[in-house]
């Protein structure tokens, strides 16, 4: 059952906003860069209940109105059973704003408590089960994609994580097949700043909520780190963020050391 109303716009209230503009034209420009959304795509929009999540909600509803395509939305929220998880809050809200929405509960959190190994990550494990879990409503739902809150900021710090913690040059896909190989994950907050969405959040007063699980609140010790380290960049490089973020597009494949693209006539 649908709880949209068509005579009823949520996002009326934000359009005279100039940060509402700039985040909405984030989101256009990455919808148009990696061609996100399609003609008669029917897309599952995670909504956890916090800052990033209710944005590109807000977001992508408003550019569906306006856009000279037609597309569908449905909010999926997964409730991984962290005691005292306000999913009430995350309901009303889509509710009150007549998106069409589904709301999963799972024992997510008896799973992990289960399967844990002492000392190991909450969020690793986490992380797993709830994507499982999105990839399945979405596609139950007969969603054909699935947009995730990923901002430039996560793409960059992803970057940074994997280079110096794993060895690996890679981060996130702005769009990509899923696992499953059925669902494609986009991620149209790819060019929008977490401080402009903080910025956003503060401004219209987003009803955000924790998850609720034993580290909710704590920053990851590895991502704080590049956090801290990418505004002591910022101080002296204005422009640190955008060259990072660039540098995923501008990739020279050649100047790199990856033996599986060495050439049978390179020089050795």
């Amino acid at each position: 059952m649908s709880n949209r109303s068509v005579t009823i716009n949520p996002c009326a209230e934000f359009n005279g906003s100039p940060l509402f503009k700039k985040l909405r034209h984030g989101v256009g420009r990455a919808i148009a860069d990696f061609g996100l959304i399609s003609e008669g795509d029917r897309i599952a929009v995670a909504v956890s209940g916090g800052k990033d999540s209710y944005t590109l909600l807000l977001l992508l509803e408003d550019l569906r109105r306006r856009a000279p395509i037609s597309f569908e939305l449905v909010a999926i929220n997964i409730d991984s059973g962290y005691p005292g998880y306000r999913t009430d809050v995350v309901e009303s809200f889509l509710r009150d704003n007549h998106f069409d929405y589904r709301m999963l509960p799972t024992e997510h959190y008896s799973i992990i408590r289960e399967k844990r190994r002492p000392g190991s990550s909450y969020c690793s494990i986490c992380a797993r089960l709830k994507r499982g879990a999105l990839y399945e409503l979405a596609q139950n739902l007969g969603c054909n994609k699935l947009a995730l809150g990923h901002h430039q900021d996560d793409f960059i710090e992803t970057l940074l994580l994997n280079q110096f913690f794993v060895g690996s040059l890679k981060s996130m896909a702005a769009s990509m097949l899923a696992d499953n190989g059925v669902t494609t994950v986009i991620r149209p907050l790819v060019y929008v700043a977490e401080e402009d969405i903080i910025g956003f959040s503060r401004q219209v007063s987003l009803p955000v909520v924790c998850c609720c699980c034993p580290v909710c609140g704590t920053a990851d010790l590895q991502r704080k780190k590049m956090k801290s380290l990418l505004k002591d960049l910022q101080s002296e490089i204005p422009n640190v963020k955008s060259s990072l973020l660039h540098a995923l597009s501008n990739v020279h494949p050649r100047h790199l050391l990856d033996p599986s693209l060495r050439r049978e006539d390179a020089l050795v």
